[in-house]
C-alpha cells in the first residue's frame, strides 16, 4: 500500500505562489484579449512573485522536511528563495518597461515570425509584445526557488529543467537582433543539455552506489562505503551540471554568447537570479549529501574556482562589448563564490555559508541594477553595447553615469560598496579554513578585473561623445524602481551591511 507523503502547505506556500501565478498566466496567455493582455500579465506575474518572497519572510526561523523528505525548509533556503523571490520581481519590472517607446520594448511582437522577412520588419513598429514571457518567468523563478531547496537529487533535476527550459525560450526574444538572440537561445539550449545529461549520469551513478537519490541516505552511504568509485564518479558529473549553470569555468563557454544575445532583461534576470539559484543547489549537494567527505570534492572546486577567476579577470580584458564584459564579470565573480564555499566548515554552517549567501544577494542586486543602466543607452535605434559608445556619457547625463559608475566600482569590490564587503566575507571565510593561496589568487584576479570596470568609468567620464551619442532614455518608472532599489542597496550593503550580515549568520543553518 502506497503511502501519501506528508505535505506541509505552510512550508510549500512560497512555491505555491509562484506557480500558481504562473499557471494563472498560461490561462490569462489563452483567454484574455491581446490588446489589454500586457498589463495583467505584469501584474500576475508581479504578485506571484512578491508574494512568495513575503511568505518566505514570514517563514523566517523554519526548520522541517516536507513533501515526504523531498524538500527542505530551513534557514539557507528560505534566505536564498527570498532573494531570488526579491530579484525576480525586480527583473519583471524591467521586463515591463516601455515607456522609453512603446515600439522599443525588449522583447518581439511575435517570435513565430522568422527573422529578417518582411513581416518581421513590419512588426519593428508594433507596440505589441510577446507577453509569454512573464508567465515563462514566473516558471523559472518557481523552478529556481525549487532548486534552492531540493532535499533528493530527483526533484533538483526536475527544478534544474523546470528553471531552464523557460530560459532557453525567452533568450531568443529579443526584439532586435533576432538573428543573434535566436543563436543565442540554440546555444544555451545545446549546451544546457549537455549539463542535464551530465547531472542525470552522475544522479544515476550516485544511486546505483547508495541506492537512495535522497541527500541523508546518500551521506549515511558515503560514511560507510568510503572511497566508492561509483559515488565519487557520480559526484564528479553532478558538480560538472551544476557548475555550468553557475557559469563557472571552464564550463562557461555559453555565457558570453547568451549574455550578448539575449534581450538585456532577460540577461539581467540569468545573471542575477541563476547564480544565485545554482550555487544554492551547489551549497545543497556538497554540504548535505557530502559534507562528511571533504576529500571527494574540495580539490574539485579549488582547481574550478582558481580556473574561474583567471579566465573571468584575464578575458575580461580583452572584451569591446559590455555585456561580454559583464558576462566575463559573471564568470569570475562564480570563482570568487567558490572561494565561499571552500571556506564553509565540515558542517556546512556558519560564517563560511552566510558570506555566501551575502555575497550572492550583494552580486545580485549590482548586476541587475548594471544592467538596467545599460537598458537607457542608446545609439541610433538600439542599445550602445560597444564600450566606445559609452565615451563621454558623463557630459550626457551625469547622473546615468554616476549610478553606473556606482554598479562598477561595486562590482570591482571598491571600499563603502557591497561588493567590498561580500568579497572581503568570503575571502576571510576561506583564510578561516586554511585556504589562503585561494584567497591570494582571488586578491590578485580581484585586482586584474578592476581594470576593466575602470576603463568603462574612465571612458564615461574623460572622453568626449561621439557626433552620434550616446543618447540616454528617461527611464519609466519600472526602470526608476529597480535603479532606485539597487543602488541605494549597493550602497546600504557597502556602509552600514551589518544587520544583513547577521540575518545571514542567523540563516546558515542545512536541514536534511
Amino acid at each position: 500500500m502506497i503511502e501519501a507523503p506528508d505535505l506541509s502547505l505552510a512550508a510549500l506556500a512560497p512555491l505555491l505562489f509562484i506557480f500558481g501565478a504562473a499557471c494563472v498566466g498560461v490561462l490569462v496567455e489563452a483567454f484574455w484579449p491581446r490588446d489589454t493582455r500586457h498589463p495583467v500579465q505584469v501584474s500576475v506575474a508581479l504578485v506571484g512573485t512578491v508574494g512568495a518572497l513575503v511568505c518566505t519572510l514570514l517563514l523566517a526561523g523554519s526548520r522541517e522536511i516536507t513533501a515526504g523528505g523531498a524538500l527542505a525548509v530551513d534557514g539557507a533556503g528560505l534566505f536564498l528563495q527570498a532573494t531570488i523571490a526579491g530579484l525576480g520581481a525586480l527583473s519583471l519590472l524591467l521586463f515591463a518597461e516601455r515607456s522609453l517607446d512603446p515600439a522599443r520594448s525588449a522583447f518581439v511582437t511575435s517570435a513565430a515570425v522568422p527573422a529578417g522577412s518582411p513581416r518581421d520588419r513590419e512588426l519593428l513598429t508594433s507596440t505589441r509584445v510577446q507577453t509569454e514571457v512573464y508567465p515563462l518567468a514566473s516558471f523559472a523563478i518557481g523552478g529556481m526557488m525549487l532548486f534552492t531547496a531540493a532535499n533528493d537529487l530527483l526533484i533538483m533535476f526536475v527544478a534544474l529543467e523546470v528553471l531552464s527550459l523557460p530560459l532557453y525560450l525567452i533568450s531568443g526574444m529579443a526584439r532586435r537582433r533576432r538573428l543573434l538572440s535566436q543563436e543565442a537561445a540554440v546555444k544555451y539550449f545545446l549546451l544546457g543539455a549537455f549539463a542535464s545529461a551530465f547531472f542525470l549520469y552522475g544522479l544515476a551513478l550516485v544511486y546505483g552506489a547508495t541506492g537512495s537519490v535522497r541527500f541523508s541516505d546518500i551521506r549515511s552511504a558515503s560514511l560507510a562505503d568510503g572511497t566508492d568509485i561509483l559515488l565519487v564518479l557520480g559526484l564528479a558529473l553532478l558538480v560538472v551540471g551544476l557548475l555550468f549553470k553557475a557559469s563557472v569555468a571552464p564550463f562557461h563557454t555559453w555565457t558570453p554568447d547568451v549574455y550578448q544575445g539575449a534581450p538585456t532583461p532577460v540577461t539581467a534576470f540569468m545573471a542575477a537570479c541563476t547564480k544565485v539559484a545554482a550555487f544554492g543547489a551547489i551549497l545543497r549537494l556538497l554540504y548535505v549529501a557530502f559534507g562528511t567527505a571533504e576529500w571527494t570534492w574540495r580539490p574539485l572546486v579549488y582547481g574550478v574556482a582558481i580556473v574561474s577567476m583567471i579566465v573571468g579577470a584575464v578575458l575580461g580584458l580583452t572584451q569591446t562589448d559590455l555585456k561580454r564584459m559583464l558576462a566575463y564579470s559573471s564568470i569570475a565573480h562564480a570563482g570568487f563564490l567558490l572561494t565561499g564555499v571552500i571556506g564553509l566548515g565540515a558542517g556546512g554552517e556558519g560564517s563560511g555559508l552566510a558570506a555566501t549567501m551575502f555575497y550572492l544577494l550583494a552580486y545580485g542586486l549590482t548586476t541587475l541594477g548594471a544592467f538596467a543602466v545599460l537598458t537607457l543607452i542608446r545609439v541610433g535605434d538600439g542599445e550602445a553595447t560597444h564600450l566606445s559608445q559609452w565615451a563621454g556619457l558623463a557630459s550626457r547625463s551625469p547622473l546615468v553615469a554616476a549610478v553606473m559608475a556606482l554598479f562598477l566600482l561595486a562590482l570591482a569590490g571598491i571600499p563603502l560598496t557591497a561588493g567590498f564587503t561580500g568579497k572581503f566575507a568570503v575571502f576571510r571565510a576561506a583564510i578561516e579554513e586554511g585556504a589562503w593561496p585561494l584567497a591570494l589568487v582571488a586578491l590578485l584576479a580581484s585586482a586584474v578585473a578592476a581594470f576593466f570596470y575602470l576603463r568603462v568609468i574612465v571612458l564615461m567620464y574623460f572622453s568626449s561623445p561621439a557626433a552620434d551619442g550616446p543618447t540616454v532614455g528617461v527611464p519609466g518608472l519600472p526602470t526608476t524602481i529597480v535603479l532606485a532599489i539597487t543602488a541605494t542597496a549597493t550602497v546600504a550593503l557597502g556602509i552600514v551591511p551589518g544587520s544583513v550580515l547577521d540575518v545571514a549568520e542567523q540563516a546558515a543553518i542545512f536541514v536534511g
